[in-house]
């Protein structure tokens, strides 16, 4: 079938490049336009453009997907269907009614739990056991379309959100290929979403990463796992530098023997780094100083000059 494709990176990227390498014909890829980057604002090409310029497929960055110039140039592709992955644009009715087979949502998780902007990191967040990916029919309500295909994969303990989207964004290209390859058999069958059991979840922002050390341990790794790779669980030490988490774990009963603080007390300044939580506390395995590189806490410690006692804060307490 002739497949127009709507994604962003990430998560878009093996998806598109899975479709890409199969038999369907892939006509054109939509992605949004280009956002200068970095300190120097430099524009550079996505890999999501890079892999269908690699394979000669037209690329379109409308700022506007249903400018009328724009539909008019998609409708000459005649595509079958459109497939969307992470396109960060909602879709009104003249474009998901533009294909005659309409338009399939790669979604990133079990729907209809976790529709919405950040299903990968809501599912780590609330300690789900397992999610997966959805192929579903778009329609103008958020993610309440019928559902085609669904594939299922178990959470890691320590997996964070931008590995279980890698895994997931591979397992979205294998489900994409099953449901177009139904509907090319004639044997598609959508199953309709329970309403009921549907949970929603909202886009992350930066401000979300402020570290918050009243929060009991377990759910404060969660955070520290669910947003990796972006915005990273930032917090100040007790000199007022700040740090991003890249890796934590909960103390354990093995641990015992370092005793309890107030929130955001460092228990442990030596070879590791431990610092108590609301319940609990912490162990800071991998962090990243302000410009620099990641370090492990060991590394860190020896020319960070920490001690027991001190305070680690929230850079939104330490601003105010």
């Amino acid at each position: 079938m002739r497949v127009v494709f709507f994604g962003s990176p990430p998560f878009a990227v093996p998806v598109f490049e899975r479709l890409a390498a199969s038999t369907q014909q892939v006509v054109g890829l939509v992605t949004l336009p280009a956002k200068p980057q970095g300190r120097g604002r430099k524009v550079e090409e996505s890999p999501l453009v890079a892999a269908a310029t690699a394979r000669g497929i037209a690329v379109f960055q409308p700022a506007n997907p249903h400018d009328a110039d724009f539909l008019s140039k998609l409708r000459e592709l005649s595509p079958d269907v459109l497939i969307v992955a992470s396109y960060g644009v909602i879709l009104k009715s003249v474009l998901l009614e533009l294909a005659p087979r309409g338009a399939l949502n790669v979604h990133a998780s079990l729907l209809p739990r976790w529709r919405g902007a950040s299903p990968i990191q809501a599912a780590i967040l609330h300690g789900d056991a397992e999610t997966g990916v959805s192929i579903q029919k778009m329609v103008l309500a958020l993610d309440e379309g019928d559902v085609l295909v669904e594939s299922r994969t178990a959470i890691g303990a320590d997996e964070t959100a931008g590995e279980l989207g890698g895994r997931l964004a591979a397992l979205g290209g294998e489900a994409t290929l099953e449901a177009l390859d139904r509907l090319e058999r004639g044997d598609a069958r959508f199953t309709p979403q329970d309403p009921a059991r549907a949970t929603y979840t909202k886009k992350i922002k930066k401000e979300h990463g402020r570290v918050d050390w009243s929060l009991a341990a377990n759910e404060l790794a969660a955070r520290v796992r669910a947003l990796n790779p972006w915005p990273l669980v930032r917090a100040l030490d007790p000199k007022g530098r700040e740090l991003s988490i890249l890796r934590a774990r909960i103390v354990g009963a093995a641990d015992a023997s370092l005793g309890s603080g107030v929130p955001g007390e460092i228990l442990l300044a030596d070879q590791r780094l431990v610092v108590a939580c609301g319940t609990g506390a912490l162990e800071i395995l991998e962090l990243v100083p302000a410009g620099k590189r990641a370090l492990g806490a060991s590394e860190f410690l020896r020319g960070a000059r920490l001690e027991k006692g001190g305070r680690m804060s929230s850079p939104e307490v330490a601003n105010r």
